[in-house]
């Protein structure tokens, strides 16, 4: 059963990040990324938008830019759980 809750959130986690791909709401996320160190990614987009070999020069270039788009970037550690999200929505 367990199982089963955590495939369902997992289908609708999914579907959400489709629906925000290639509009104005996607977010920035920083991720490890195994071929840079690395990553910035946009929501719904499997490729980088931008890789980096340090955490703090992607988080830089994440935090410009989801200022310039005016939504989010959220950051993420080495383990990939979230560590911190800056917000540019209705800046």
């Amino acid at each position: 059963m367990a199982n089963r809750k955590s495939n369902i959130h997992s289908d609708e986690q999914e579907q959400y990040f489709k629906d925000r791909a290639g509009t104005d709401e996607a977010r920035f996320h920083v991720v490890p990324h195994d071929e840079e160190g690395w990553a910035v990614k946009k929501e719904g987009q499997n490729d980088p938008e931008y890789t980096a070999e340090s955490q703090s020069e992607a988080v830089e270039k994440a935090k410009s830019m989801a200022e310039e788009a005016g939504t989010m970037a959220i950051l993420h550690n080495e383990d990939g759980k979230i560590d911190d999200l800056v917000n540019y929505e209705d800046k």
